[in-house]
């Protein structure tokens, strides 16, 4: 896999597949590039589909101390120009969301895209509380308590009930792969978001084709919220996925891949 070499020792794991038009994916919190590995195969025959780890995300270093979500700004920018993209299509998830509207407030010139699933402005205390939870559960360098105290909050109810199997097969993947330097890299991310917070006025300077996904039944970050992004980024599309919650990326795929791959279209 290779490498890009920041600086300061670290390095960022990034993948590329497929030809074409230039689509980056930032994943969520407890993501990694594989976790996009039954999405890859279709989308890769239908453009360039760069994924990324962040650091202490991954295969991407881990970091000595703390640190501000913003500090993966930077990173972003340095594949770009590594990889010499002048604009790019940018896709982010969650905390990738967080990243890539961050991304967008600075260096807008180098988006064709900005495409934001499950994705908010800011951290409410809702959300700071669920964060807390999940660095107290990653406190016990537990994979699997780690997965059933934190998993309840991300997939629907609907999902639960027809995928139960998968779910299990994923908690024994954590009992089995979760490290206790995986659990400190998710500590510093988790703590790196807590000052994250963009005013509606910061929101409005964004020009570039916006699409925000939903799901109507995630708790994690509701549609009120990003009804703010929709509010405020101007002539942004909104498309809310049914019955399905913040994980809607997995719990409803095909519908996620058909969005992603109409917009990107849509603007190339």
């Amino acid at each position: 896999m290779p490498e890009l070499d920041v600086g300061d020792g670290i390095k960022i794991n990034y993948e590329i597949y497929g030809q074409g038009e230039p689509v980056l994916f930032l994943g969520g919190i407890m993501m990694n590039t594989l976790s996009w590995a039954a999405h890859m195969p279709l989308l890769s025959q239908k453009f360039q589909l760069i994924l990324m780890d962040f650091r202490d995300q991954g295969q991407s270093s881990k970091m000595p101390s703390s640190y501000s979500i913003h500090i993966h700004v930077g990173d972003v920018l340095k594949l770009l120009d590594a990889l010499s993209i002048p604009k790019v299509h940018l896709m982010g998830v969650s905390y990738g969301g967080d990243v890539a509207l961050l991304f967008a407030l600075s260096h807008q010139d180098r988006l064709k895209t900005l495409i934001l699933p499950n994705t908010t402005s800011f951290i409410p205390n809702h959300l700071k509380v669920i964060g807390k939870s999940w660095e107290v559960a990653a406190a016990l360098n537990d994979g699997e308590k780690f997965f059933q105290l934190s998993t309840p909050v991300i997939y629907s109810g609907p999902f639960y009930e027809k995928y139960l199997e998968v779910l299990m097969q994923r908690q024994a993947m954590f009992k089995a792969l979760l490290t206790k330097e995986w659990f400190d890299g998710f500590v510093r991310l988790s703590q790196s978001i807590q000052q994250y917070n963009l005013t509606p006025e910061q929101l409005q300077t964004i020009k570039v084709p916006t699409l925000l996904i939903g799901a109507d039944k995630d708790i994690i970050t509701p549609i009120d919220l990003q009804n703010i992004l929709h509010d405020n980024i101007a002539d942004s599309e909104f498309i809310i996925i049914k019955d399905a919650g913040h994980g809607a990326f997995l719990e409803k795929m095909n519908e996620f891949m058909t969005l992603i791959l109409g917009f990107v279209t849509k603007y190339s």
